[in-house]
């Protein structure tokens, strides 16, 4: 443990106005902690104490710790006072504990004293098992605090860093910190959710501390089922570097959810257990990255069936993840990069190491889930006396998904409220880059598959928090808390509940994809993680007690849900009536029988015509109410907080949007401060007043309600500190919209409640019995609350407007089924008496049934109701009886049944129409060839049924006739208007008819029609009307069906009419007695009593009471809607236009604007002025929330119907006093169409109340433009202003073909502000695509606020045959801002461009370039170490690989890593002219954008022009005009090299070649293609001719050379050679640094610096420039400039030209012209035209011919690698492990040495066999000689080789030089033994040790802990040349390296030259030299005992057995002494005894 104290500082500098704030920052190894900071203070007193853990490693004596000291800053980065660095040697050499540091002095940037001090104090806990090491070689290198504390504090703790609380690492997915969250939010909420393209890059480079002996390592990469693998390499450090690129077309969401898998197997190993380790992390944490990468970061590898394992090894990888538009960023490889320090660099934060976590998720039990099953197995019980039990007919089961793991619970059949009461142990590990559960219930089948029956998720990211959020303001971290949740009830929404047999067509619904439309059960689960251990069972029971302590959290409270509908309108058809029905969960959802019957459903209704467009329900005084009671638990302690942070962020937000238009309308700066004040003042006070309710008390409290109070708590506190320094603090207002708009972000983010387990209210809109669309709207936000206002839901007892949608809307809300307008009010029965305060009205109860009669022989009874009852309810089915009838409790009758006709159902023909036609067909018959007669029905209706007569027809009340009854003559019919037909039996008249007569025909008729209009809509809507109907109250129909009409006709056959009686409460007052109707009111028994059982679900819904509201008075209101324009609408017709017009819908009345022609800007400057507008209600809540204006937008077509081309909302300012002087202000509101902008409009509207009494109070009548077209008037229409738009019209490029014809002789068309200007015609576009004229003038009047200035539109038309003109291509240019000028300054670009203009003045003779002829010769040296490439690597910064390049002061260039164009100070290269794309039409495919058809080369000047006539314009901007004809120019392409191509093979590689093509020449390069590489160097370069402005677009592609198929195109890049010919930055060819007449930097332009330069001052109007002193000072601009101020510190070489040139370029760069650079352009495809496919890094050069030849090109060929050789001699090995035993027991071991150089394994070099070797020594003077191919420059070496055999090319790799010695034990008869292996880099060599004694493995630790060093005693190999000594080899044992022997060798690298003449020979071959080697004077004892028979007696079996052998000897010479004796003295004694000689 390192602990930091710091204590104080003194004399800090000071503000210019005030004190600092000063706060300080430690920083030790990239680990950042800060005090908190002090107001106002210069010598500020802190005393805090920071800790660093050091993760159980030692200090190294290199440490530091960095103190930065800064001035705290609410907005922006804090501002740097001072710093310094304290080295921790002293601790970390253990010869102190604690260093106190006193009057340290501060430094600044430039490392000056500030005169400033700071007093720390630091002291070092060192680790309990590491020991003190003075020279350990950690690198201490640690970040310098580089500023920015912004409002939240810049730093929060890194991901996974320790938490306080549990002292868990929590990961990057888990990370509850609020500001990822909001980083995330937004940099996801940009990407829009469709299906789109993405490309993920996975580079693998290397792979460290792999563990096992000898591995062949292979790297396996899967995304989304795709999976790419590297090469097999060897060794446990194996160096990839390949990159993998995965192509991706899906939803932004989806892909997010998606893994990343990195496995590493060992490819030697078939078995199971080849895989080494893996890493897996979600693609969307890569996203949510710094620029979507994460780069050269280790992941730490583990086995992840081991819980207890630890890392398996690091793997070095850089992740992009690329999607539209996005520009992957460079890799940049640092100079340290091979030692780099895995543990400062690993992805999850150093120190942390993956523990298993398991979250374990308790699932108690489920209710409501909807039937799932069929029910014909139910109904063969119930037929065999079964038990019926519809509603449990489903088997529920829940899956739980996370990290790719899946737990389920058990089925519980026939259940629809299970009880599991099972706990899913998910086994993760964390840092876990995973971020949902997902839960699903499924209903379970025995055959089928399972079906999904709702699903939701369980965010991580919102029920746990890292901490550590606020520790830059407070100082104190905040805890964190790991991943809790619940108990706690969770919904499920998906498909509609109702059951039937068919496909769901909503079923992707249940699976969680797309809004759920219905309730579909809920889920009682909690949630809760542990922290190490495993758990034994993954699925276990809970525990008892666990069950009894959750039944406190299932207890219920009954709610109240009230719902006035007070308007039903934009209702597309008429169709069927209509009705709505509200339901919360199970209850008021009239198809679920399981709940009692509320008065959840409004009465049926049919719509009626408002007279333009849509239709309405008339519900006029009478509105229709539904009530729902229900039981949910109370967690009104957590709906309080959502919403009362809900109503702080509206109010934020409201605030924010005026101050938002304010800056856009361009205030005035004091108006705007005064908005900003109101903004931080309210939510200051919001914040203030508000606080989050206390949790004492509340029941249903869980463990995630306390954090989330802290959570919130100091989210709004840390808001409410940021509100007020800013508002104390800031300087410039407009700088603070991002830190308010993070702010809302937080609000919004901390207003999301994980535990909201109420459900949602449902609207549903049913059409006849047919559920249409529906609208869900979260309850808290109708929730009423007693704690205060604020935390009432923002809805709650308020008027709101919901457009309903239909489920699963394919169209995205194109069309709209209806807008209501509703006002609801949910809150708990024990407050329902507060209903009464927000209800109006009066509420009436009717209980109400339909008497049914038919129509038999011509009278009316009940004998002819086929299938009806003589009572019913209104749809017929319900059989009713009045006796059955019964109150609910505690409700009474308060009437007797009584006759009351349903108007709302009535459907007449002229209903809601301002103009109505009657209309009778007269028929008449005749037999062929007689007469023609009256028919037998003389007048029918359009179908033959019959009709009145027309004497008969009465002119309704309200209603006049507008003329008499006529002959319909305007169809197919004959002049007296009769059409003929043939009668075909059994039909009684005619199916078709024609307009002639013939002979044959029997029957004609004709249409006689008689127009009426309205007078007046009566006061009373249709009430009125029903004196017309029938007197009885019979409503009659033809059909039993739901068409009723009030009087009856001849046709009719059916009639029915309504009884109703009213209900009053017993014993309550009020709105909210109507709480207490529960239950149905009376179903007819006798059915049930006769035993047939009816099917109650069948019946559409029991008989409820009906509630209606009526209100006894309305205010009649006027209405204006100003329609002033619109703009980049959607273009909907073929000819690139839309012929737009607005319908303007208010509640029940719409109104139409004209139709403009061809424009996707139309100006339509109308008012449509609605004057009697009918609104119930309260003034006062009108003005609170008024009804939407809502304006749609349509393309009118002359054939088919029109298209929408987007919908607009606009609130209407209300005026309750119609004298007001308030004026509202047009706006610009976004047009929506399919849930995407789709332009905008302008509009404002006010609805004025209108007084009775006085009606002159209103506006007066705008002025009229034509008949019934009323302007928008003075004071809301923009304020104009005479100005002047001076177009450059240059010309037209790239015009595709119109109509399969080409645009041969087009002309512009410039509209702008309804005056248009048309261009003279390009007489041909192949010879010049250049305008002859090319200035264009418009006066036109344009506002003067930018806000509302209109677009211009470009129109190209092209001039055809036979006088056609068709637009073939129109651009609209939306802003003028960028346009606008002084006049009266003369700018220097004017419009000229510096090249052609030259070319205008120069004459046309040729010139030539004298080179001076002191050019000195490059000698050969210099050849050799500077080239173009040494040029290209000293620009790059690469100083390994640019040699003495830069130390001899020559030039460097510039490298951009974008385009030329898309740098900032060249503009685009478009100051001449700029480029426009042309669009035409709709695109085939629809939706998509439009396409492409063209360029408009040109541009524009906007200024101001005096009104006053006499007054002189303003000089033209436009002029000095270059020659626009043809120009012949020289194009050279420099090529060199490409990055991160896309793989086009199936290997991951591409062998790429370039193609070019500049007009209608082409360069295909395919002979010169490079193989197997996505980053090839071509170094090419390319001259080619062509003719300008024709040949403008040089295209550049990449292919894919492949013998036997099609070459793929890889990508390609357009350049336009027109703007870098034009431009005035000199684009054609890039200015260099110096001027050097030879050399590689030799001038290559066509004219020389000076020539330039005087062409620049000519262009500019400024004099010529002068030079003096021999052109060592020269005078440009008014500017001295002289030589020795550019060229002081510069080396002068021998290659500079003349001063006076050099002058003169050096005065040409500081003009801001382009230099000498390379740009690095995108490639693209069409295959994903959005996505980068590479990049190409190149440049151009542009000569015009008629100028002269330009200089020599430059010659970038590649470099090549040289040749060494490396010479490795073995001369002995020691201590080697005696790995065998002899036969006669002995440990030895047969060494031999095998040594190779990676990359080229095929060239393996083996000493001879040192054999039986006893003391491990091993004898060899052997050499191993490796040629190989060095880039000096990168370091590393460069093999080519086939990857296999049948590969046709040779594949590059670029390895790192190593090489790797290995010892082993030779066997005969078996396979060899493995004793070590050494591993080392030529580049960073380890020094060997002098003697064996001395070699250790503690050698190479470093290598394997990986830290940059700074050691003297590694060395490069190339720079030593030779080096001997010992080196240690290591073999791994039970997971530990230990030592295998040791080796000396002698090591040297030979160049190519070198190496013929000091030759030398492989082992001991010849020529055996250099040094010469001897054989080794190995032991007697080292031979081979099969080839060496002798040897082997004399060593093996005499040394071992001579003692055998020497006893046995003896032993054979007793025995045959004693043989012989025994042999012998038979015949002695005998002699003896004979004696034969005596």
């Amino acid at each position: 443990m390192l602990r930091v104290v710091v204590q104080s500082a003194k004399n800090l500098p000071k503000h210019r106005i005030g004190s600092p704030d000063p706060i300080a920052s430690v920083t030790f190894k990239d680990e950042k902690k800060k005090t908190k900071s002090i107001d106002n203070e210069v010598n500020p007193v802190w005393n805090e104490v920071l800790d660093f853990d050091l993760k159980g490693t030692a200090l190294d004596s290199n440490s530091f710790i960095d103190v930065v000291v800064k001035d705290y800053e609410t907005i922006g980065k804090n501002k740097f006072l001072g710093s310094t660095k304290i080295s921790l040697r002293d601790l970390a050499t253990g010869q102190v504990r604690s260093l106190p540091s006193k009057n340290v002095p501060l430094v600044n940037e430039t490392g000056q004293n500030i005169g400033a001090t700071i007093d720390l104090m630091v002291s070092y806990d060192p680790p309990a098992n590491a020991a003190l090491n003075p020279n350990n070689p950690q690198s201490g290198d640690a970040a310098v605090d580089a500023g920015g504390g912004g409002d939240e504090g810049d730093e929060s703790q890194p991901d996974g860093a320790q938490s306080s609380a549990t002292g868990a690492p929590l990961s990057p997915g888990q990370s509850g910190n609020l500001q990822k969250r909001l980083a995330r939010a937004h940099s996801r909420h940009r990407l829009v959710n469709k299906p789109q393209d993405f490309q993920i890059r996975v580079r693998i480079i290397e792979a460290r501390q792999l563990p096992g002996n000898n591995i062949k390592p292979v790297v396996k990469v899967s995304v989304c089922e795709d999976t790419h693998r590297t090469r097999i390499k060897r060794g446990n450090n194996p160096f990839f570097d390949e990159m993998f690129y995965f192509n991706v077309h899906m939803l932004p969401s989806d892909l997010f959810d998606k893994n990343i898998s990195f496995r590493i197997y060992n490819s030697y190993s078939l078995r199971a257990d080849s895989l080494v380790g893996e890493f897996k992390l979600d693609i969307g944490y890569v996203y949510d990255e710094p620029a979507h990468c994460v780069v050269r970061k280790w992941l730490l590898l583990n086995d992840p069936d081991d819980s207890n394992s630890g890392a398996k090894g690091y793997l070095k990888v850089s992740l992009f993840v690329v999607g539209t538009g996005d520009e992957p960023p460079v890799e940049r490889r640092e100079a340290n990069d091979d030692q780099d320090d895995i543990e400062s660099n690993l992805l999850l934060p150093a120190g942390v190491t993956l523990r298993w976590a398991t979250l374990s998720l308790k699932v108690f039990r489920a209710e409501d889930v909807p039937q799932m099953d069929d029910a014909f197995i139910q109904t063969m019980k119930e037929i065999f006396g079964g038990d019926e039990n519809k509603k449990n007919l489903v088997d529920p089961f829940l899956e739980a998904r996370f990290a790719g793991r899946k737990l389920c619970t058990q089925v519980i059949e026939k259940n629809a409220n299970p009880e599991w009461n099972q706990v899913l142990n998910l086994q993760v590990k964390f840092p876990s880059m995973c971020e949902r559960v997902k839960l699903t219930v499924f209903d379970w089948d025995r055959l089928t598959g399972n079906d999904a029956i709702g699903t939701t998720y369980l965010n991580l990211a919102k029920i746990a928090s890292s901490g550590g959020e606020i520790e830059a303001n407070t100082g104190q971290s905040e805890v964190g808390f790991l991943p809790v949740f619940g108990p706690c009830y969770v919904n499920l929404y998906g498909s509609p509940r109702e059951f039937s047999g068919l496909p769901d067509p909503y079923e992707d619904l249940n699976y969680g994809k797309g809004e759920g439309v219905a309730y579909r059960g809920r889920i009682l689960v909690e949630l809760s993680t542990k922290l190490e251990g495993k758990e034994d069972k993954s699925v276990d029971s809970i525990h008892s007690d666990d069950i009894l302590v959750v039944q406190k959290y299932q207890r219920r409270r009954k709610y109240c849900l009230c719902a006035v509908f007070h308007s039903a309108s934009m209702i597309q058809e008429p169709g069927e009536p209509i009705q709505f029905e509200v339901s919360i969960g199970n209850y008021g959802n009239k198809l679920d029988t399981t709940c009692k019957p509320l008065a959840s459903t409004t009465q049926y209704s049919c719509a009626v015509f408002d007279g333009n467009h849509y239709y309405y329900l008339p519900w006029a005084d009478t509105k229709p109410v539904v009530v729902v009671t229900s039981f949910w638990e109370d967690i009104s302690h957590r709906l309080e907080s959502v919403n009362i942070i809900l109503y702080i962020y509206h109010r934020l937000k409201s605030n924010l949007k005026a101050f938002k238009t304010g800056v856009l309308a361009k205030m005035s700066d004091n108006e705007l401060v005064e908005i900003w004040l109101k903004v931080l003042t309210q939510l200051i006070e919001d914040l203030e007043s508000f606080p989050m309710p206390e949790l004492e008390g509340r029941s249903n409290l869980t463990s995630l309600d306390v954090q989330m109070k802290k959570l919130r708590d100091s989210g709004l506190t840390n808001i409410m500190d940021g509100a007020r320094r800013m508002r104390e603090e800031a300087r410039e207002i407009r700088d603070t919209l991002a830190d308010l708009e993070s702010w809302t972000e937080k609000l919004k983010m901390l207003a999301e409640e994980p535990q909201n387990s109420m459900p949602d209210v449902i609207i549903w809109m049913l059409r006849g019995e047919k559920r249409v669309a529906y609208s869900r709207i979260p309850a808290h936000q109708v929730l009423f609350s007693t704690y205060s206002e604020q935390a009432c839901g923002q809805h709650c007892g308020q008027m709101q407007t919901v457009f309903l949608q239909y489920p699963m809307d394919k169209s995205k809300g194109l069309k709209v089924p209806v807008q209501i307008r509703v006002n609801m009010w949910l809150g708990l029965s024990a407050h329902e008496k507060k209903f009464n305060s927000y209800s109006e009205g009066t509420f009436s109860v009717f209980a109400e049934m339909y008497e049914n009669q038919a129509q038999v022989f011509g009278k009316w009874g009940t004998t002819g109701l086929v299938g009806r009852h003589k009572f019913s309810d209104v749809t017929g089915k319900l059989k009713l009886k009045q006796e059955y009838f019964m109150p609910p409790r505690g409700w009474e009758w308060e009437e007797e049944w009584f006759i009351d006709p349903e108007k709302a159902l009535l459907t007449e023909a002229d209903a809601g129409h301002t103009e109505f036609m009657d209309e009778a067909f007269q028929n008449e018959t005749r037999f062929p060839g007689r007469e023609w007669k009256a028919a037998s029905e003389p007048f029918t209706d359009v179908n033959g049924e019959k009709s009145r007569n027309p004497g008969e027809f009465d002119c309704p009340p309200g209603w006049v006739w507008e003329d008499e009854w006529t002959v319909d003559d305007n169809r197919a019919v004959d002049d007296q208007g009769w059409e003929y037909g043939v009668t075909i039996p059994p039909d009684d008249k005619p199916r078709s008819w024609v307009s002639a007569e013939k002979v044959y025909h029997v029957h004609r008729r004709r249409r006689l029609v008689r127009p009426r209009r309205r007078v007046a809509v009566p006061a009373g809507g249709p009430q009125a009307r029903q004196i017309l109907g029938d007197p009885d109250g019979w409503e009659f129909s033809s059909l039993i069906g739901w068409k009723f009409h009030r009087k009856e006709r001849t046709s009719d056959t059916f009639r029915r009419r309504r009884w109703r009686r009213k209900m009053a409460p017993e014993d309550r007052l009020g709105a909210s007695a109507i709480f207490q109707l529960e239950g149905a009111l009376g179903v007819d028994t006798e059915d049930k009593e006769k035993g047939s059982k009816a099917d109650a679900t069948k019946l559409f819904g029991a008989n409820t009471p009906t509630v209606s509201c009526s209100f006894e008075k309305s205010h009649v209101y006027h209405l204006r809607v100003y329609v002033y324009q619109a703009r980049n609408l959607s273009s909907m017709d073929k000819d690139s236009f839309s012929d737009p017009y607005a319908h303007v819908s208010f509640l029940h009345v719409s109104k139409t604007t004209e139709k403009l022609q061809s424009t996707l800007n139309p100006t339509w400057d109308q008012t449509l002025i609605f004057s009697d507008v009918e609104i119930y209600g309260d003034p006062q809540n009108v003005a609170l929330r008024p009804p939407d204006v809502v304006l749609e937008f349509y393309d009118h077509d002359q054939v088919g119907k029109d298209e929408l081309l987007g919908r607009s909302v606009c609130a209407p300012m209300v005026k309750l006093n119609p004298g007001s002087d308030q004026t509202p202000k047009l706006l610009w509101h976004p047009i929506i169409q399919k849930g995407v902008q789709a332009g905008e409009a302008l509009v404002a509207a006010e609805l004025i109340l209108k007084d009775k009494t006085n009606e002159s109070d209103l506006p007066l009548v705008p002025s009229k433009r034509a008949e019934n077209l009323y302007m928008v008037p003075q004071g809301i229409r923009p304020v104009v202003q005479l100005t002047g738009v001076e177009i450059l019209v240059w010309g037209l490029r790239n015009m595709k073909p119109y109509q399969l014809a080409t645009v041969s002789s087009p002309s512009l068309v410039v509209e702008c502000g309804g005056q248009r200007v048309e261009s003279a015609v390009i007489k041909n576009m192949k010879k010049s695509p250049n305008f002859p004229n090319s200035v264009l003038f418009i006066k036109v009047l344009l506002p003067k606020d930018e806000m509302y200035t209109p677009p211009i539109v470009l129109k190209v038309i092209d001039h055809r045959p036979f006088g056609r003109k068709p637009v073939v291509g129109q651009c609209t240019i939306t802003t003028l801002e960028d346009f606008r000028c002084d006049p009266y300054v003369i700018t220097a670009e004017g419009a000229m461009s510096s090249k052609m203009a030259l070319m205008m003045a120069s004459p046309s003779k040729h010139l030539s370039i004298n080179m001076e002829e002191s050019r000195p010769l490059l000698d050969a040296q210099e050849k050799e170490t500077v080239d173009w490439w040494s040029k290209f690597y000293a620009s790059m910064g690469d100083q390994e690989k640019s040699g003495p390049y830069l130390k001899k002061g020559y030039d460097t260039l510039k490298v951009y890593e974008c385009e030329l164009e898309d740098v900032p100070e060249f503009k685009g290269l478009t100051d001449f002219c700029s480029t426009f794309k042309l669009q035409r039409g709709k695109n085939e495919n629809g939706d998509e954008d439009p396409t492409m058809v063209g360029e408009f080369k040109g541009s524009f000047k906007v200024y101001p022009l005096p009104d006053d006539p006499g007054v002189a314009p303003p000089p033209r901007q436009f002029r000095e005009l270059p020659d626009s004809g043809p120009q012949e120019c020289l194009v050279r392409i420099y090529i060199i090299c490409a990055r991160d191509l896309q793989p086009k093979d199936n290997n991951g590689g591409c062998d790429p070649y370039i193609k070019i093509s500049l007009g209608r020449n082409s360069i295909d390069d395919r002979d010169s293609y490079l193989p197997n590489t996505t980053c090839p160097v071509f170094g090419r370069m390319f001259e080619m001719t062509c003719f300008l402005p024709q040949d403008k677009d040089l295209k550049i592609s990449v292919y894919d050379y492949d013998l036997l198929s099609r070459d793929e195109k890889v990508g390609e890049t357009v350049i336009d050679l027109e703007n870098r010919f034009l431009s005035r930055y000199n684009s054609y060819c890039g200015l260099p640094q110096s001027y050097c007449i030879s050399g590689i930097n030799q001038w290559r332009d066509q004219l020389k610096p000076s020539e330039i330069l005087e062409n620049l001052a000519r262009l500019k109007g400024l004099s010529k420039p002068r030079t003096e002193d021999n052109g060592t000072s020269l005078t440009f601009s008014g500017t001295e400039y002289r030589l020795a101020q550019f060229e002081t510190n510069m080396e002068i070489h021998q290659h500079l030209g003349p001063a006076r040139e050099r002058l003169c370029l050096h005065v040409l760069r500081k003009q801001g012209l382009v230099p000498e650079h390379v740009e690095t352009r995108t490639l693209y495809s069409t295959f994903q035209p959005t996505l980068s496919q590479g990049s190409l890094q190149m440049w151009v050069d542009v000569f015009p011919k008629s100028i002269g030849l330009p200089g020599s090109p430059f010659d970038i060929t590649p470099r090549k690698p040289k040749k060494y050789l490396l010479r490795a001699v073995i001369w002995n090995t020691t201590d080697v492990t005696l790995d065998e035993k002899s036969i006669t027991g002995e440990n030895m071991s047969d060494i031999y040495v095998k040594g190779w150089m990676p990359g080229m394994e095929e060239d393996k070099q083996k000493t001879d066999v040192h054999y039986r070797s006893l003391d491990g020594d091993g004898n060899f003077n052997w050499r191993f000689i490796y040629d190989f191919d060095y880039l000096p420059a990168e370091q590393l070496c460069l093999i080519s080789k086939k990857e296999r055999f049948w590969n046709l090319d040779k594949t590059e790799f670029r390895t790192p030089p190593k090489l790797i010695v290995q010892i082993w034990d030779n066997d005969k008869f078996s396979l060899d033994d493995y004793l070590g292996t050494l591993e080392l880099d030529l580049r960073n060599l380890v020094a060997p040790a002098k003697t064996p004694e001395k070699c250790s493995l503690d050698m190479m630790d470093y290598l394997e802990i990986g830290v940059p060093q700074k050691m003297e005693n590694a060395k490069s190999l190339f720079a030593q040349q030779s080096v001997r000594g010992w080196w240690p080899c290591s073999i791994e044992q039970d997971g530990k390296k230990v030592l295998g022997g040791k080796v000396e060798m002698t090591l040297e690298i030979v160049s190519e030259a070198d190496a013929d003449e000091r030759p030398a020979g492989k082992g001991r071959d010849d020529p055996n030299m250099n040094p010469k080697l001897d054989f080794p004077k190995r032991p007697e004892t080292s031979f081979f005992w099969f080839t060496n028979p002798c040897k082997t007696m004399k060593f093996i079996v005499w040394r071992r057995f001579r003692c055998v052998f020497i006893g046995l000897i003896l032993l054979t010479i007793v025995i045959l002494f004693l043989a012989i004796l025994l042999y012998s003295l038979p015949n002695y004694i005998s002699m003896k005894i004979v004696k034969p000689l005596k």
